[in-house]
């Protein structure tokens, strides 16, 4: 190439390089930051697929609520179809440690509290292992985002109402009873070993878990891991229920709400009333006149027909005994009623 054509060449492109310039500049206006525009788009992206996740763990919390929740059966048939059962195929792959809330640190003495509560009235006379399987599905729960991401939050979800907690003692007036010390003790070890990063690897990434002489809906539908003691525990199905689920992060709130006594004497009468009325409708037997028992004792004589049987719970489990005792009643009043209903 000649000096002359060079020079022509370097001219041309002097003489176009603002309009170069120019076009560039107007190219990252309407792109915005980053190359051609690619980091609008991933935020977006990202942000539509959490809204899926967030949309989907709501699904997937349904999948334990409502009818689901309901029991099957209780008591000794319980306990075959919850054998029945299979467990989930594959190996378990323990959660990862806890490090979220510091000893010491903003929230961490509250969320003690609630997460010894859980495994004192959940599981105080249970295998160690087994305590520790309880600490272990509040905090996999912590960090799924189906659920609250606090301990009291976990513990507490729905104890505002009747029926419908997640646990049980928050909304049964278990919280009335005075802990036994040791027990108390020794729950409040788990928990703190929980919290500092012990995790109870039998388990996995179990958010789930009942009593073996109860069989809810929602055990068909979910994946059986493993049992302990009398608890049996299980995960999600699919990748909600894997390890790579758990990935919400702890809120830094920790609140308990305070116990009402007043709410659950309140409770007390209504299913006094209750047991009352039903009294009223199928009178107790008329008292044998052999019987050597006071005027005044109105408890009446037992039906021995109805092979009614007294049993009185442990007191750490006395929640769970109190609802299987009166899923046997009613059925039986059903029953009753079936019969006396029918053709003479």
């Amino acid at each position: 190439m000649t000096a002359a054509a060079i020079r022509d060449r370097a001219g041309l492109l002097a003489h176009r390089a603002p309009i170069i310039l120019a076009l560039l500049v107007a190219l990252v206006m309407l792109t915005g930051p980053g190359l051609g525009g690619d980091g609008n788009v991933f935020e977006i992206q990202q942000a539509r697929a959490e809204q899926r996740e967030a949309l989907e763990m709501r699904q997937v919390a349904r999948l334990t609520t409502g009818e689901e929740a309901e029991l099957i059966v209780t008591g000794d048939s319980a306990q075959a179809r919850n054998a029945a059962i299979p467990f989930a195929r594959g190996a378990i792959a323990g959660a990862n440690p806890f490090h979220a809330i510091a000893a010491g640190g903003s929230g961490y003495g509250t969320a003690l509290t609630c997460l010894t509560e859980a495994v004192y009235y959940e599981a105080a006379t249970e295998p160690m292992k087994g305590r520790r399987a309880v600490a272990q599905v509040v905090l996999n729960r912590v960090r799924h985002p189906a659920y609250p991401n606090s301990v009291c939050g976990v513990v507490y979800q729905g104890s505002e109402r009747r029926t419908g907690c997640q646990f049980s003692f928050t909304c049964d007036g278990s919280l009335a009873r005075r802990p036994s010390a040791v027990l108390w003790r020794q729950a409040r070890d788990v928990a703190e070993a929980a919290l500092a990063g012990a995790v109870e690897v039998s388990v996995g990434s179990a958010t789930h878990y009942h009593a073996d002489y109860v069989l809810p809906r929602w055990a068909f539908t979910l994946a059986k891991v493993h049992q302990e003691g009398r608890h049996i525990f299980y995960r999600f199905p699919g990748r909600a229920g894997t390890v790579a689920a758990l990935s919400a992060r702890w809120n830094g709130l920790e609140r308990k709400p305070a116990f009402n006594p007043e709410r659950f004497a309140a409770e007390a009468v209504e299913d006094i009333a209750a047991i009352e009325e039903l009294a009223e409708a199928e009178p107790l037997l008329a008292p044998d006149p052999t019987d050597r028992r006071a005027p005044t004792d109105v408890g009446g004589r037992l039906d021995t027909r109805t092979e009614w049987r007294m049993t009185i719970p442990d007191p750490t489990t006395a929640s769970a005994g109190y609802r299987a005792a009166q899923q046997r009643q009613e059925e039986a009043a059903a029953m009753a009623a079936n019969e006396t209903d029918g053709p003479l």
